[in-house]
Protein backbone atom coordinates (compact mmCIF):
# COMPACT_ATOMS: atom_id res chain seq x y z
CA UNK A 1 0.00 0.00 0.00
CA UNK A 2 1.51 2.98 -1.21
CA UNK A 3 1.62 5.97 1.30
CA UNK A 4 2.37 8.47 -2.13
CA UNK A 5 -1.34 7.85 -3.54
CA UNK A 6 -3.59 10.12 -3.06
CA UNK A 7 -6.77 8.37 -1.97
CA UNK A 8 -9.40 11.11 -2.45
CA UNK A 9 -8.10 11.42 -6.02
CA UNK A 10 -8.14 7.45 -6.78
CA UNK A 11 -12.23 7.67 -5.42
CA UNK A 12 -12.74 10.20 -7.50
CA UNK A 13 -12.63 12.97 -4.78
CA UNK A 14 -11.69 16.48 -3.89
CA UNK A 15 -8.21 16.02 -2.58
CA UNK A 16 -6.60 18.47 0.50
CA UNK A 17 -8.19 20.37 2.96
CA UNK A 18 -11.71 20.04 1.42
CA UNK A 19 -11.42 16.05 1.49
CA UNK A 20 -10.52 16.40 5.08
CA UNK A 21 -14.08 17.77 5.52
CA UNK A 22 -16.16 14.97 3.43
CA UNK A 23 -18.28 13.08 5.78
CA UNK A 24 -18.36 9.57 5.61
CA UNK A 25 -21.84 9.49 3.74
CA UNK A 26 -19.57 11.29 0.60
CA UNK A 27 -16.98 9.20 1.09
CA UNK A 28 -19.22 6.10 0.22
CA UNK A 29 -20.67 7.52 -2.41
CA UNK A 30 -17.82 8.44 -4.20
CA UNK A 31 -16.46 4.73 -3.84
CA UNK A 32 -19.97 3.37 -5.15
CA UNK A 33 -19.78 5.44 -8.25
CA UNK A 34 -16.17 5.24 -8.82
CA UNK A 35 -16.63 0.88 -8.45
CA UNK A 36 -19.46 0.59 -10.71
CA UNK A 37 -17.07 2.47 -13.37
CA UNK A 38 -13.74 0.74 -12.33
CA UNK A 39 -15.72 -3.00 -12.41
CA UNK A 40 -13.37 -5.40 -13.90
CA UNK A 41 -17.01 -7.05 -15.37
CA UNK A 42 -17.20 -3.41 -17.25
CA UNK A 43 -13.94 -3.40 -18.46
CA UNK A 44 -13.16 -6.91 -20.05
CA UNK A 45 -10.61 -5.21 -22.36
CA UNK A 46 -8.78 -3.59 -19.73
CA UNK A 47 -5.73 -5.64 -18.35
CA UNK A 48 -5.21 -3.58 -15.53
CA UNK A 49 -9.20 -3.55 -14.55
CA UNK A 50 -8.77 -5.67 -11.57
CA UNK A 51 -5.23 -4.09 -10.39
CA UNK A 52 -7.17 -0.87 -10.72
CA UNK A 53 -10.72 -1.91 -9.00
CA UNK A 54 -8.16 -3.36 -5.77
CA UNK A 55 -6.56 0.27 -5.40
CA UNK A 56 -10.34 1.51 -4.97
CA UNK A 57 -11.50 -0.90 -2.50
CA UNK A 58 -7.70 -0.36 -0.29
CA UNK A 59 -7.92 3.61 -0.61
CA UNK A 60 -11.70 3.46 0.20
CA UNK A 61 -10.84 1.02 3.42
CA UNK A 62 -8.02 3.75 4.75
CA UNK A 63 -10.75 6.51 4.16
CA UNK A 64 -13.60 4.46 5.95
CA UNK A 65 -11.23 4.00 8.72
CA UNK A 66 -11.18 6.95 11.22
CA UNK A 67 -7.80 6.28 12.56
CA UNK A 68 -6.16 5.88 9.06
CA UNK A 69 -7.91 8.79 7.64
CA UNK A 70 -6.83 11.01 10.18
CA UNK A 71 -3.07 10.11 9.81
CA UNK A 72 -3.85 10.10 6.25
CA UNK A 73 -5.09 14.06 6.40
CA UNK A 74 -2.09 14.68 8.31
CA UNK A 75 0.45 13.41 5.98
CA UNK A 76 -1.37 15.56 3.25
CA UNK A 77 -1.10 18.71 5.43
CA UNK A 78 2.80 17.83 6.08
CA UNK A 79 3.46 18.19 2.39
CA UNK A 80 1.40 20.61 1.55
CA UNK A 81 3.05 23.02 4.04
CA UNK A 82 6.21 21.99 2.52
CA UNK A 83 5.56 22.59 -0.88
CA UNK A 84 4.91 26.46 0.40
CA UNK A 85 8.15 26.64 2.20
CA UNK A 86 9.78 25.69 -1.03
CA UNK A 87 7.46 28.16 -2.55
CA UNK A 88 8.87 30.70 -0.19
CA UNK A 89 12.19 29.84 -0.14
CA UNK A 90 12.65 29.63 -3.94
CA UNK A 91 11.00 33.62 -3.96
CA UNK A 92 13.72 34.64 -1.26
CA UNK A 93 16.23 32.89 -3.06
CA UNK A 94 15.27 34.33 -6.74
CA UNK A 95 15.00 37.77 -4.78
CA UNK A 96 18.33 37.57 -3.22
CA UNK A 97 19.89 36.87 -6.56
CA UNK A 98 18.52 39.74 -8.13
CA UNK A 99 19.55 41.93 -4.80
CA UNK A 100 23.47 40.45 -5.99
CA UNK A 101 22.98 41.23 -9.50
CA UNK A 102 22.03 44.47 -9.06
CA UNK A 103 24.88 45.34 -6.83
CA UNK A 104 27.61 43.41 -9.03
CA UNK A 105 26.47 45.88 -12.09
CA UNK A 106 26.35 48.64 -9.82
CA UNK A 107 29.98 47.38 -8.64
CA UNK A 108 31.09 47.24 -11.83
CA UNK A 109 30.01 50.12 -13.33
CA UNK A 110 32.20 53.14 -14.14
CA UNK A 111 32.78 55.40 -11.39
CA UNK A 112 35.54 58.16 -10.73
CA UNK A 113 35.41 57.31 -7.07
CA UNK A 114 35.53 53.16 -7.09
CA UNK A 115 38.70 53.73 -9.44
CA UNK A 116 40.64 56.14 -7.35
CA UNK A 117 39.79 53.86 -4.88
CA UNK A 118 41.24 50.69 -6.74
CA UNK A 119 44.15 52.44 -7.52
CA UNK A 120 45.24 53.37 -4.26
CA UNK A 121 44.44 49.54 -2.89
CA UNK A 122 46.73 48.92 -6.06
CA UNK A 123 49.47 51.16 -4.75
CA UNK A 124 49.15 50.16 -1.31
CA UNK A 125 49.74 46.55 -2.55
CA UNK A 126 52.74 47.38 -4.30
CA UNK A 127 54.09 49.10 -1.76
CA UNK A 128 53.53 46.32 1.00
CA UNK A 129 55.50 43.69 -1.24
CA UNK A 130 58.30 46.00 -1.98
CA UNK A 131 58.71 46.48 1.84
CA UNK A 132 58.24 42.63 2.22
CA UNK A 133 61.35 42.22 -0.25
CA UNK A 134 63.34 44.69 1.66
CA UNK A 135 63.13 42.64 4.42
CA UNK A 136 63.30 39.23 2.92
CA UNK A 137 66.65 40.91 1.30
CA UNK A 138 68.12 42.06 4.71
CA UNK A 139 67.01 38.62 6.58
CA UNK A 140 68.78 36.65 3.78
CA UNK A 141 71.90 38.70 4.29
CA UNK A 142 72.31 37.11 7.25
CA UNK A 143 72.99 33.91 5.87
CA UNK A 144 76.46 32.73 4.93
CA UNK A 145 76.93 33.12 1.14
CA UNK A 146 77.44 29.76 -0.85
CA UNK A 147 79.81 31.05 -2.90
CA UNK A 148 81.92 34.34 -4.35
CA UNK A 149 80.51 33.39 -7.63
CA UNK A 150 77.25 33.15 -6.24
CA UNK A 151 77.33 36.17 -4.21
CA UNK A 152 78.42 37.68 -7.36
CA UNK A 153 75.68 36.38 -9.44
CA UNK A 154 72.76 37.77 -6.97
CA UNK A 155 74.28 41.43 -6.48
CA UNK A 156 74.03 41.16 -10.08
CA UNK A 157 70.62 40.75 -10.05
CA UNK A 158 69.52 42.99 -7.01
CA UNK A 159 71.17 45.76 -9.65
CA UNK A 160 69.23 44.52 -12.45
CA UNK A 161 66.13 44.27 -9.98
CA UNK A 162 66.87 47.71 -8.82
CA UNK A 163 66.80 49.05 -12.02
CA UNK A 164 63.40 48.17 -12.56
CA UNK A 165 60.49 50.22 -10.34
CA UNK A 166 62.36 48.91 -7.14
CA UNK A 167 62.06 50.98 -3.75
CA UNK A 168 64.23 53.82 -3.68
CA UNK A 169 67.09 53.32 -1.57
CA UNK A 170 67.85 57.19 -1.38
CA UNK A 171 64.52 57.26 1.07
CA UNK A 172 65.84 54.28 3.35
CA UNK A 173 68.02 55.19 6.20
CA UNK A 174 70.48 53.11 8.11
CA UNK A 175 69.96 53.35 11.95
CA UNK A 176 72.09 51.67 14.96
CA UNK A 177 72.71 51.79 18.50
CA UNK A 178 75.26 50.96 21.49
CA UNK A 179 74.58 47.95 23.30
CA UNK A 180 75.07 48.56 26.59
CA UNK A 181 71.89 51.64 26.39
CA UNK A 182 67.90 51.52 26.04
CA UNK A 183 67.04 49.46 23.60
CA UNK A 184 64.86 51.26 21.06
CA UNK A 185 61.29 49.61 19.56
CA UNK A 186 59.52 50.06 16.09
CA UNK A 187 56.77 52.57 17.84
CA UNK A 188 59.44 54.80 19.47
CA UNK A 189 61.51 54.98 15.98
CA UNK A 190 58.62 56.18 14.50
CA UNK A 191 57.56 58.30 16.76
CA UNK A 192 61.39 59.91 16.27
CA UNK A 193 62.34 59.88 12.68
CA UNK A 194 58.06 61.42 11.98
CA UNK A 195 59.48 64.39 12.93
CA UNK A 196 61.36 64.93 9.70
CA UNK A 197 58.08 63.38 7.29
CA UNK A 198 56.06 60.46 7.30
CA UNK A 199 58.07 57.29 8.11
CA UNK A 200 56.75 54.59 5.64
CA UNK A 201 58.18 51.57 7.59
CA UNK A 202 60.69 50.59 9.94
CA UNK A 203 62.36 46.94 9.97
CA UNK A 204 64.34 46.11 13.09
CA UNK A 205 67.56 43.90 12.96
CA UNK A 206 68.99 41.70 15.12
CA UNK A 207 72.05 43.69 16.70
CA UNK A 208 70.97 46.85 17.65
CA UNK A 209 69.99 48.21 14.57
CA UNK A 210 67.44 49.01 12.43
CA UNK A 211 66.02 50.17 8.74
CA UNK A 212 63.85 53.40 8.50
CA UNK A 213 61.86 54.18 5.28
CA UNK A 214 61.07 57.61 5.30
CA UNK A 215 58.35 59.21 2.33
CA UNK A 216 60.44 61.70 0.38
CA UNK A 217 64.25 62.19 0.03
CA UNK A 218 63.87 65.31 1.82
CA UNK A 219 62.89 64.02 4.86
CA UNK A 220 65.80 61.26 4.49
CA UNK A 221 68.83 63.65 4.06
CA UNK A 222 66.77 66.32 7.35
CA UNK A 223 66.58 62.82 9.27
CA UNK A 224 70.60 62.57 8.45
CA UNK A 225 71.81 65.84 9.65
CA UNK A 226 70.57 65.98 13.49
CA UNK A 227 71.12 63.80 16.40
CA UNK A 228 68.41 61.97 17.34
CA UNK A 229 67.18 59.76 20.20
CA UNK A 230 67.65 59.68 23.86
CA UNK A 231 71.08 61.21 25.27
CA UNK A 232 71.86 58.28 26.95
CA UNK A 233 72.13 56.36 24.17
CA UNK A 234 71.90 58.58 20.73
CA UNK A 235 71.29 57.16 17.50
CA UNK A 236 73.96 56.76 14.37
CA UNK A 237 71.79 57.28 11.41
CA UNK A 238 73.38 57.01 7.92
CA UNK A 239 71.57 56.67 4.43
CA UNK A 240 71.68 53.23 2.58
CA UNK A 241 72.31 55.04 -0.35
CA UNK A 242 73.68 59.00 -0.28
CA UNK A 243 71.29 61.50 -2.53
CA UNK A 244 72.81 62.38 -5.73
CA UNK A 245 72.75 66.07 -6.25
CA UNK A 246 72.00 67.54 -9.14
CA UNK A 247 74.47 69.91 -9.82
CA UNK A 248 77.87 68.70 -11.50
CA UNK A 249 81.13 69.65 -10.08
CA UNK A 250 83.49 72.18 -12.07
CA UNK A 251 86.74 70.93 -13.83
CA UNK A 252 88.92 72.51 -11.67
CA UNK A 253 87.09 71.50 -8.31
CA UNK A 254 87.90 67.78 -7.68
CA UNK A 255 84.86 65.20 -6.70
CA UNK A 256 84.93 64.98 -2.96
CA UNK A 257 84.24 61.04 -2.77
CA UNK A 258 81.49 60.38 -0.07
CA UNK A 259 83.29 58.80 3.68
CA UNK A 260 80.55 56.45 3.73
CA UNK A 261 81.04 54.98 0.75
CA UNK A 262 84.84 53.37 1.83
CA UNK A 263 82.81 52.37 5.90
CA UNK A 264 82.04 48.89 4.86
CA UNK A 265 83.27 46.05 7.47
CA UNK A 266 85.19 46.94 9.98
CA UNK A 267 86.22 50.49 8.81
CA UNK A 268 82.72 50.77 8.76
CA UNK A 269 82.50 49.79 12.42
CA UNK A 270 85.48 52.03 13.28
CA UNK A 271 83.57 55.09 11.90
CA UNK A 272 80.12 54.01 14.72
CA UNK A 273 82.26 53.71 17.65
CA UNK A 274 84.46 56.73 17.21
CA UNK A 275 80.50 58.36 16.53
CA UNK A 276 79.13 56.85 19.37
CA UNK A 277 82.09 58.18 21.73
CA UNK A 278 81.05 62.21 20.62
CA UNK A 279 77.94 61.83 21.11
CA UNK A 280 78.38 60.08 24.56
CA UNK A 281 80.94 62.63 25.68
CA UNK A 282 78.29 65.11 24.43
CA UNK A 283 75.54 63.81 26.83
CA UNK A 284 77.93 63.44 29.92
CA UNK A 285 78.89 67.03 29.51
CA UNK A 286 74.78 68.50 29.17
CA UNK A 287 74.34 65.88 32.44
CA UNK A 288 77.49 67.74 34.24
Amino acid sequence: MDVDVDHYSVLGLPSGEEGSQLSEKEISKGYRAKALELHPDKRPDDPDAHANFQKLKSSYEILKDEKARKLFDDLLRVKREQVLRRSQQDSKRRKMVSDLEERERAAFAPDSSTKAKHEEERIVRKLREEIERIRAMHANKGAPPASSKGEAASEGKDRKSSGGVGLDKEKVLKVSWEMGGPDYTVERLKELFSVFGEVEDVVTRKKRSALVVMASKDAAVAATRTVCGDLSNPLLVVPLQPVVLADFPSVNKPVEKDLRNDLVGAGYQDFEDSVMKKLQKAAARQKS
